[in-house]
Parts: structure tokens; sequence; C-alpha cells
């Protein structure tokens, strides 16, 4: 099945993302995160704030042990974290529904480029100063009655999304 081990997960070209948890309450959304995260090979996770970090049995029991795999760090809020990426050179998209949002349909990453997503609490979503730090928003259409997904699954759109972009395998 191609499978990597952990060494090979670290030493291997990853997909130029890193997706920021600003506020995430839910320890199984952090560890589905970094599931999907090794999935596609993220360059990382970035939790901030109240987010928790591993080593965490809740987080554990939905990342089955990609919080071993997937390189992350923690920041005290989010717009530390946005503030680092870039100055690293990232362009930073908050996921959220707003004025002027890009539609994820809409939105072409380009390779050679790095990219970095904030995902926000379940609740409250990404902080305003923090989606006023970034580079734009990105917006999943929804056609339902319901006006959010969850983040774990808001998560796997997104990467999924860089990853087909980008990634020459898909």
């Amino acid at each position: 099945m191609e499978r990597l081990s952990v060494e090979e997960f670290r030493e291997a070209e990853k997909l130029p993302l890193i997706v920021v948890l600003d506020d995430v309450r839910s320890m199984h959304n952090v560890g589905s995160v970094f599931r999907t995260g090794d999935a596609f090979r993220v360059a990382g996770v970035y939790l901030c704030g109240i987010t928790s970090t591993p080593p965490m049995a809740e987080i554990h029991k939905t990342a089955l042990g990609a919080e071993d795999s997937v390189s992350w760090k923690y920041f005290p809020t989010a717009m530390e974290a946005v503030s680092t990426l870039k100055a690293e050179g990232y362009e930073v998209y908050a996921v959220e529904q707003a004025h002027g949002s890009t539609m994820l349909q809409n939105f072409r990453p380009v390779t050679g480029r790095k990219y970095a997503v904030v995902l926000g609490n379940e609740v409250k979503g990404v902080h305003q100063e923090v989606i006023d730090a970034c580079d734009g928003c990105l917006e999943i259409p929804q056609f339902g009655t319901k006006h959010s997904m969850n983040v774990s699954v808001t998560g796997g759109i997104i990467i999924w999304h860089f990853a087909r972009a980008v990634m020459r395998r898909y």
C-alpha cells in the first residue's frame, strides 16, 4: 500500500500547506486534521490558543499516530502564527464565510508557492483580527439549510483542494 514509516514521512516531499487551528476546542477535530494532514503530507499544523496539543489521548483517538508524523507547532494566538507565516513568505487564507471571500472552486493554488489556511473555532469561527491579517478568505460553497461545517470536514475539503492542485501525483 506504499505506506511510509514515520521517518520516511518526515523526509518525504510535503504539500506546501500549513493548517492553522485557531482556538479549536474539540480534540477529535484536532486529531482528524492531523490524520488528514498525514494522508496528504501537509508541511505542518499550527495549534493556537485553546487548541490542545499532543500528546493527548483524545487527539490520538482520531489522529491514530499522525500527531507523531506531521510536524506541528504551538502559538499562544493565531495572530502570532499568521505573522510568522507571512514573514516566512506564506500566502495565508482564512476559511470563513465573509464578504469578498473566494469560493473554493475558484481558487487555484499555484505550484511553487507556500500556503497556509486558518480554520476557526467550532462556534465563533476565525477571529476577526486574524481574518483581517490574512491575504483573503476561502469559502466552501454550501447549498443546504446549514451555514457551517465541522472543522475536520472543512479541513479535509480544503487540504484535498490544495493537494489536488499542487501535488504531481494526484
